[in-house]
C-alpha cells in the first residue's frame, strides 16, 4: 500500500508550483495574435516584468528556456572571438561557458567550488590583469541552483567598477527572480537573464533577457546578431508577433499575466521576506536533523544560502533512497543532487535538493519538512528530533 495518493506536491527547484489561477487563466480557447485581448495585454506584461527585476531598462521575451535566455544575452553583446569571464559556483556557470565556447567566444573561468558565492576580490584579480580589456562581460549566476549558493552582486559590480574595467556586469537570476532579493538598476547589472518556470510560477517555456542602456550601446555596435536572438526588435515590439519574433506563447502569457497580477498584488518585498522565512525555517529543520545524523547543508554560511532552493548532503545511498521514498509512499518530490557527485558518490546519490520557490506558504512547508522526516523514520536514517518543531517555531516568529 502507498499513501501517496492525493494531490501530489513538486518541491523541486523549479518548475515550481502552479497557482490555481495561473491554470485557470491557461485554459482558454486560443486567441487571436494579432489583434484584440492579445496585443492590449502585452502593453502591461512588458512594465510589469521590469518592476518585478527592478529596472527602468529593457526586456526581451523569448520562447525558449534559460539555455535560450543565456545565448540570447551572449549573443546581443559578445562577438566570436571575443573573451569573457565566468565565476562559477556550481553546475550552472559551467553551463553558461558552456553555452558561449558553442558561439565561438573564450571563456576564463573562475571556479569557487560548489560551496562558496563568487568572491568579488578573486573576480577584481583576473580583470586587473586584463590589462588589454579583453575580457568584454563578467557572467555570474546569482542563485546557482544545483548548489544552492548565493553570491552578493552588488559587490561583484563595486569590484568591477574598482579595477576600473568596462566589462558589462551579465547576471542569471533564474532561481532567485521574485524570490531572492534582487535590485537590477540599483546593483549595476547591465545584462539579466530568467525564466517562466521558478520565482514567474508560469509553466517552462518563455524567459526573458533585461538590459540597460550600456547594454544596448553594445549591441549596436555589433555588425550581425541572429535574427531569432536580436533583442532590438523584441524590446521594441508594437504588436505580439514582434515581442517573439513570430507566434506568441499564447497561453504562457496568459498564465504569466495572472501570475504577475499576484506578485504585484502581494509586493516584491513581501514575496521576498515570505521566502526569507520559510528558507529559515527549513534550515532551523535541517540542523536539527543533522544534530543526530547524517544530514548537511551544502551552504554552511545563512548569508550565501538561497531563498529559493537548499542543496543537502545526505550521503550514499540515503539522498536517492529518500526521494524514492517521499516520492512514491507520500507524494512528494523532491530534488536530485544536480552535479553534485563526489568521488565515493560519482552518481550523486547521496545529495538531494528542496524547491521551496514561487507558491509556497507555512503548511506546504511544513508538511513537506514532516514528510521527509517520515522517510528517516521509515528508513531508518540517523536524525535529530525536533525538526518540524523548529521549523515551525520560526514560522511562528520564535
Amino acid at each position: 500500500m502507498s499513501l501517496a495518493h492525493g494531490r501530489p506536491y513538486l518541491a523541486i527547484p523549479g518548475p515550481s508550483v502552479m497557482p490555481d489561477a495561473v491554470l485557470r487563466a491557461m485554459h482558454v480557447a486560443s486567441p487571436n495574435i494579432y489583434e484584440g485581448d492579445l496585443p492590449a495585454m502585452m502593453a502591461g506584461i512588458v512594465p510589469d516584468l521590469k518592476r518585478v527585476a527592478r529596472t527602468d531598462g529593457q526586456v526581451a521575451m523569448y520562447i525558449a528556456n534559460g539555455h535560450g535566455a543565456w545565448e540570447a544575452a551572449l549573443a546581443n553583446t559578445v562577438g566570436v572571438g571575443e573573451e569573457i569571464l565566468v565565476a562559477v559556483t556550481g553546475r550552472f556557470g559551467y553551463g553558461w561557458a558552456d553555452m558561449a565556447e558553442g558561439q565561438g567566444i573564450k571563456a576564463q573561468i573562475l571556479d569557487h567550488g560548489r560551496q562558496s558565492p563568487i568572491d568579488p576580490q578573486r573576480v577584481a584579480d583576473a580583470l586587473r590583469a586584463d590589462t588589454d580589456r579583453k575580457i568584454k562581460a563578467v557572467l555570474a549566476v546569482h542563485v546557482d541552483t544545483s548548489s544552492s549558493s548565493r553570491s552578493d552582486i552588488a559587490a561583484l559590480r563595486q569590484a568591477i567598477d574598482a579595477v576600473g574595467h568596462p566589462a558589462l556586469l551579465m547576471v542569471d537570476c533564474i532561481a532567485s527572480l521574485a524570490c531572492d532579493v534582487f535590485e537590477m538598476d540599483a546593483w549595476g547589472v547591465d545584462v539579466m537573464v530568467a525564466g517562466s518556470q521558478k520565482g514567474l510560477m508560469v509553466p517552462p517555456g518563455v524567459s526573458f533577457v533585461f538590459f540597460n542602456a550600456r547594454a544596448a550601446d553594445v549591441r549596436a555596435a555589433i555588425a550581425r546578431v541572429p535574427r531569432y536572438w536580436d533583442w532590438q526588435p523584441r524590446a521594441n515590439a508594437e504588436f505580439p508577433y514582434q515581442y517573439f519574433g513570430g507566434t506568441s506563447p499564447t497561453h504562457h502569457l496568459f498564465g504569466l499575466r495572472a501570475a504577475l497580477d499576484m506578485i504585484h498584488a502581494e509586493g516584491i518585498e513581501a514575496i521576498w521576506a515570505r521566502h526569507a522565512t520559510l528558507a529559515r525555517a527549513i534550515w532551523a529543520a535541517c540542523d536539527v536533523w543533522g544534530d543526530g545524523g547524517p544530514l548537511s547543508l551544502n551552504i554552511t554560511a545563512p548569508a550565501y544560502r538561497s531563498h529559493a532552493v537548499t542543496a543537502l548532503r545526505l550521503g550514499a545511498p540515503y539522498g536517492s533512497a529518500l526521494r524514492t521514498w517521499t516520492d512514491t509512499e507520500a507524494g512528494l518530490v523532491l530534488g536530485i543532487g544536480l552535479g553534485m557527485s563526489e568521488p565515493d558518490d560519482p552518481d550523486g546519490t547521496g545529495f538531494f535538493r528542496i524547491g521551496h520557490m514561487g507558491h509556497i506558504n507555512p503548511h506546504m512547508i511544513l508538511g513537506m519538512l514532516g514528510t521527509i522526516e517520515a522517510g528517516f523514520i521509515a528508513l531508518k536514517i540517523p536524525h535529530g528530533s525536533g525538526a518540524v518543531s523548529a521549523a515551525a517555531q520560526v514560522i511562528a516568529g520564535g
